[in-house]
């Protein structure tokens, strides 16, 4: 079974406590975004699972994905498969679209593509809730992409509510080189005296009353936090190039910026380009998965 799997955004992150078992209690909107990987999996009685990465050239040189047990997608397919007490084996290949160390949600997307093929595969027919149940397991995002779409996310990252439909938007995204570990991030939340913080609220109302002001209310705690010279290159960029707001997603280091004339938008992926940034357009995006065959 092949699927192509999207990354996410956070249109707004706020980080709101951590918690005595040391994780971090979050407010964000998460948004699906049509750039993806294709992930492939194929059932077989090995009992073994193998996985192999397949990276662009343009991604090679920036981004580290290790393959085999070390793989996210590895875990979920171990998890998934003895929660439905099966001796199977599968091999997995993913080709990848989305960069990583980019606050995208690359890893996590994989995981729940995995899962959600296997689920086919072996005939389990377990529902959504149950899903998401073993997602919770692999990693606080991985759940979310069993839906998709627009949501508020809270708690670790596993309390999901869906929001009106914020498909369609245009955005360009962009990454350097530069990247920063999940850990590393939160540890520079940790040390901030006054951080500037998005109003998660408003934006969750914005789209669902008016969306077209929505972008007003975008922000990520962690720019403050990372400050990664090419992040602030980046948005300089995309403010010149027209956009609406410019804000980098998750830990880190991948900037979106929305656009609404498609040909501001590739002009400045273009601009990009030229500076050696991984850099495309793409549009929100109502669901995570894609069925390729």
């Amino acid at each position: 079974m092949k699927i192509k799997t999207a990354a996410k955004v956070n249109l707004a992150l706020d980080v709101c406590g951590k918690l005595p078992n040391g994780y971090h209690v979050i407010k964000s909107v998460f948004q699906t975004v049509g750039i993806y990987d294709e992930v492939t999996v194929e059932l077989n009685n090995s009992g073994n699972i193998d996985v192999n990465c397949i990276l662009t050239d343009e991604f090679d040189r920036a981004d580290h994905v290790p393959g085999g047990e070390k793989n996210i997608a590895y875990k979920a397919a171990r998890l998934f498969l003895d929660t439905i007490g099966s001796d199977k084996g599968c091999g997995i290949v993913i080709k990848k679209g989305i960069p990583s160390q980019a606050g995208m949600g690359g890893g996590s997307s994989d995981a729940a593509a995995v899962i959600y093929c296997l689920n086919e595969l072996c005939s389990a027919r377990l529902d959504i809730q149950k899903l998401v149940e073993i997602g919770k397991k692999i990693g606080a995002d991985v759940p979310f992409f069993f839906t998709g779409g627009t949501a508020y996310v809270s708690g670790i990252g596993e309390k999901i509510t869906s929001l009106p439909d914020y498909s369609g938007r245009i955005l360009v995204v962009a990454k350097g080189v530069q990247g920063i570990s999940t850990a590393e991030a939160y540890k520079a939340v940790d040390r901030l005296e006054a951080p500037n913080r998005p109003n998660i609220e408003s934006l969750s109302k914005a789209i669902a009353e008016t969306p077209e002001c929505a972008h007003r209310f975008f922000g990520n705690i962690f720019e403050d936090a990372a400050a990664l010279e090419e992040v602030s290159q980046i948005r300089r960029i995309m403010k010149a190039s027209g956009a609406l707001s410019a804000v980098m997603t998750g830990s880190g280091s991948a900037v979106f910026g929305l656009f609404t004339d498609m040909d501001n938008a590739k002009k400045c992926r273009d601009i990009l380009k030229k500076q050696e940034f991984f850099s495309g357009v793409c549009l929100t995006t109502d669901k995570a998965f894609i069925n390729c065959e």
